[in-house]
């Protein structure tokens, strides 16, 4: 009888594949979410993505999915807003580091029929993980929106912190810092698919 498949870690990936820019080429998504001309808050989320030692992950992929300031995915079908397209997909560099320039979602509607907090869903590849891991980012500004939010409920509350970007007012506008820990103390809560 023929043995398993072994099985194989998500990276190392082929970076001029799905983040081609710093190789003078044109990626599918980049590190913004929509043009200038998408309406609302324009906000700067950026950190690092850390391993189980505490040292900066420079080879890993972080991907984006979000909701535009109204609160709505975007959708071929939908026929509204071809400049938003609510997914960025950007690698970090040799500190760890990754950047995303979007604007704050709105509130979505949940399953059970209440809004939920304005939220970022996050994907992050990184050679050595099984799997990808799913995360979110909530926003520190939101604190009454967080409180109520279905899916943040569901974390502990001693680990709610580890999905909450923190505000900063900068001079080109909000930034967030959102760092990525992928096991150990402090570890990013991180969802089933």
């Amino acid at each position: 009888m023929p043995k398993q498949t072994p099985s194989q870690t998500v990276g190392p990936y082929f970076a001029y594949g799905l983040t081609p820019e710093p190789y003078g080429r044109r990626g599918i998504a980049q590190g913004r979410i929509g043009d200038d001309k998408v309406p609302g808050e324009r906000i700067v989320v950026t950190g690092q993505v850390f391993d189980g030692a505490g040292d900066p992950v420079i080879d890993s992929l972080v991907e984006i999915w979000q909701a535009d300031a109204e609160g709505v995915y975007a959708h071929p079908a939908d026929g509204r807003d071809a400049d938003f397209h609510g997914f960025a997909r950007v690698g970090t560099d040799d500190t760890g580091t990754f950047r995303v320039e979007t604007i704050k979602p709105g509130r979505v509607v949940g399953a059970d029929a209440r809004p939920q907090a304005p939220h970022l869903n996050v994907t992050v590849f990184a050679r050595g993980m099984p799997d990808h891991a799913y995360t979110r980012i909530y926003f520190s500004d939101q604190a009454l929106a967080n409180e109520g939010d279905m899916v943040l409920n569901l974390v502990e509350p001693a680990r709610r912190g580890t999905l909450v970007a923190q505000r900063e007012d900068t001079a080109g506008g909000p930034v967030y810092r959102f760092d990525i820990i992928l096991q150990g103390e402090n570890e990013t809560a991180f969802f089933d698919a």
